[in-house]
């Protein structure tokens, strides 16, 4: 019995003194120019981010040059804070792969891994850990896609780093079709999920019926460790005759509450424009779905996807490091959504 009592307090003990998952929060820096705004880097400081995802450029296939090419480098105005390490974040063109042969996808591997590590010195930063490559694989340009990451893990250039993809909730439910990417560790994405081209009243951003759908049975099993982005933007998905017509940039939160611009639907997330807006392209009868995400949204996220996660360290990264996005969440409505993890 002596010897029980014993092994029952070592257990207590053990799981008592275990420590918990450490979360590190981050965000997202998302635009072609870097400029360290003081009241950006404040909520790094803030949140003791010890990382800023970048991203560097998108890589596309030029059709004259048959080639794949970068698309809108980032510039650095000014370098990232000294305390900050930068993980750079390459977006690929899904369709680039169904254009280009392993020999291309070799040479993408290195003009990347060449193209990153000049972009990071203009950052500041003399060295890097891990490089993120953002792609919505699909079952068609998976074989090239993988091969490509393989070939970019064997580059001189990224020798010790890790390389981490982006996970979209289809890769997560379909992995007979999708497969697993060979990479060290994966960011699932919770934002993008819904229809975005469908009129209604969807919200297409974050949609907790698509997240059931697509996690609740397949996420725990997923075999790569996982980090998570969530979403903080908001934008005006733009309809005309009912049919999708495109995101406006130029349609934010103060024109959407302009009653000379808009009307609002009862009860409802559509506005009827009340005259033509030259200014962003608009037509009067246009219809804009304004989509938003809201702190008691992300705890409810971050609530389901705290069952079906492992324990264990992760990043939490915010998508993106903006004052005019982040003023709609408090200090400790961001703490609330990390503790959930």
């Amino acid at each position: 019995m002596r010897k029980i009592g014993i092994l029952v307090i070592s257990v207590f003990l053990f799981f008592g003194c275990k420590q918990k998952s450490a979360i590190n929060p981050t965000f997202y820096y998302w635009r072609t120019d870097y400029q360290n705004k003081k009241a950006e880097t404040a909520y790094l400081d803030q949140f003791k981010s010890k990382s800023l995802y970048v991203r560097i450029m998108d890589v596309d296939f030029n059709p004259d040059l048959q080639l794949p090419v970068p698309i809108s480098p980032i510039k650095f105005s000014d370098p990232i804070p000294k305390q900050t390490d930068i993980i750079p974040v390459v977006f690929i063109v899904n369709q680039l792969f169904n254009k280009i042969d392993t020999t291309q996808t070799m040479v993408m591997a290195d003009r990347i891994a060449k193209f990153v590590a000049a972009k990071v010195k203009q950052a500041g930063k003399q060295n890097y850990y891990e490089l993120q490559i953002d792609c919505d694989w699909t079952k068609s340009t998976r074989n090239r896609y993988f091969k490509f990451l393989e070939q970019l893990k064997a580059n001189a250039l990224l020798k010790g780093k890790t390389i981490s993809v982006t996970l979209r909730l289809h890769q997560v439910k379909n992995i007979v079709s999708s497969g697993v990417p060979p990479a060290e560790k994966a960011i699932l994405m919770c934002y993008n999920m819904g229809n975005l081209r469908k009129y209604g009243e969807q919200n297409s951003i974050l949609d907790q019926h698509e997240m059931d759908l697509y996690l609740k049975d397949y996420l725990e099993q997923y075999p790569l460790p996982l980090d998570v982005a969530l979403p903080i933007f908001e934008w005006a998905v733009v309809f005309r005759n009912g049919q999708y017509a495109g995101i406006s940039k130029r349609i934010g939160k103060t024109e959407i509450e302009d009653k000379k611009l808009f009307k609002q639907r009862e009860n409802s997330i559509l506005y009827n424009l009340l005259i033509d807006y030259p200014a962003a392209g608009l037509k009067q009868g246009d219809v804009v779905r304004w989509e938003q995400v809201s702190s008691k949204d992300l705890l409810a996220t971050s609530k389901f996807l705290s069952r079906y996660l492992a324990h264990r360290d992760r990043n939490l990264i915010f998508y993106h490091l903006d004052t005019d996005l982040l003023k709609h969440f408090t200090y400790d409505d961001v703490q609330k959504i990390i503790a959930n993890f």
